[in-house]
């Protein structure tokens, strides 16, 4: 899996102004990466970034344009990198937003809104109810943790220890 950019608005223009032809070329772009992908047999991701906080200017911001968008493109390996933390910022509904599009989804990241740090660190989201949908939903692919730290790496994934054994299980998922 590769995550492929869509770009930034150029500095000083019209966001509305220039979509239409950026978008002419990212559909273009990412028919042709597509096809070389699948001479390897590996998938594609686009992934909407929020222009809210993160990247004022970068293209594709919202789950609703990067599923039509990859409807237009209408490659099967090319799919949905929804990354929680732009998703929550730029849409909200999230619940609806993970069922709506799961079929898409090739890739999730996660992270705590507003501060973009562990999930159990304190901001607006319910990390393990939006871990319990995922896995009703029959979600099974990889959960990428995309946050800043506020420590080292160990204890910055000590929240998934401790969500493992709230749910029976052992350091690496499997049951005890």
């Amino acid at each position: 899996r590769i995550h492929l950019m869509a770009g930034r608005v150029p500095q000083g223009a019209d966001r509305a102004a220039v979509a239409g032809e950026m978008e002419a070329t990212f559909i273009e772009n990412l028919r042709y990466a597509a096809d070389l992908l699948a001479q390897e047999d590996m998938v594609g991701l686009v992934e909407p970034i929020n222009s809210r906080i993160t990247d004022p200017r970068y293209f594709l911001n919202t789950p609703q344009q990067a599923v039509a968008i990859l409807e237009k493109v209408g490659r099967p390996n090319l799919k949905l990198q929804l990354d929680i933390f732009h998703c929550q910022i730029m849409d909200g509904n999230l619940s609806r937003n993970l069922e709506t599009y799961l079929p898409l989804i090739g890739h999730i990241q996660i992270a705590q809104v507003p501060g973009r740090h562990e999930p159990d660190s304190p901001g607006e989201l319910n990390f393990p109810y939006i871990f319990e949908l995922l896995e009703s939903l029959g979600y099974n692919g990889y959960v990428g943790c995309e946050y800043t730290p506020k420590g080292d790496t160990v204890e910055g994934l000590g929240w998934l220890r401790s969500y493992w054994e709230s749910r029976g299980l052992q350091p690496g998922g499997t049951s005890k």
